[in-house]
């Protein structure tokens, strides 16, 4: 379809997926206007109208995908009052939405220095705006006793190099169901914190329809079904 047969919504979507998926695959400097425009469905100066530079479809990727991360944090620690409650939530939104948006995630984690320094600045404050929620759960659950780290930042690193470490290995057709992911992750998260058996058996974890409605609002998506699987 040409750009004329479709909406400007439509086609800036058109551009923006067609960029998420070829930087995933061949990286920021490894695809071409060409390409992308081909990708696309456009010329390439009707791309430019919508993307402006590739520098700048990069950007807006990035700051979109992190926006998003911290506002989902946002709700996760104003709905929840405990430390527990927050790690949990915060990994079964981090867990879903890595799985689901694997090529994102991707673009976000690994072309971070092709961007220019005012730009790379500005994702990093993002990126540390979201961080920022995850060692508040933690330094509060120490704080409360909750929780017991040698060292709370470390602990929070290999929380989170944990649940993104999803998007490496996830496929909807595989055994597992994601919400089961998700919530053996969340956890996995919570004992690596230092939260004890029997502590954690009365923990009471997300709903998940609550996580989805989160994650369907903000990221405007409609999540699969979550089917259940019989454990092998």
């Amino acid at each position: 379809m040409s750009a004329r047969g479709r909406s400007g919504d439509d086609t800036q979507q058109q551009v923006w997926e067609a960029a998420v998926r070829l930087f995933a695959a061949q990286g920021f400097h490894g695809t071409g206007i060409r390409e992308l425009a081909d990708a696309a469905q456009l010329s390439p100066a009707t791309l430019y109208h919508y993307m402006g530079t590739k520098q700048d479809l990069l950007f807006s990727i990035m700051r979109t995908c992190l926006d998003r991360l911290v506002l989902a944090a946002e709700r996760v620690a104003a709905d929840a009052a405990q430390p527990q409650a927050v790690i949990a939530s915060l990994v079964h939104v981090h867990v879903l939405t890595h799985a689901l948006h694997r090529d994102e995630t991707t673009v976000v984690d690994n072309e971070l220095g092709v961007l220019d320094a005012e730009r790379r600045a500005t994702v990093v404050q993002i990126r540390d705006r979201y961080e920022e929620f995850w060692r508040r759960a933690v330094a509060d659950g120490c704080e409360r006793g909750a929780f017991a780290v040698p060292d709370q930042r470390f602990a929070r690193m290999a929380v989170l190099e944990m649940c993104s470490g999803v998007a490496k290995w996830y496929s909807p057709e595989g055994e597992e169901d994601l919400d089961a992911i998700a919530t053996a992750h969340a956890q996995l998260a919570l004992q690596l914190l230092g939260v004890p058996a029997p502590r954690l058996a009365a923990t009471a974890l997300p709903e998940a329809a609550d996580v989805h409605g989160l994650v369907e609002e903000i990221w405007h998506i409609q999540l699969p079904s979550m089917r259940a699987r019989t454990p092998r």
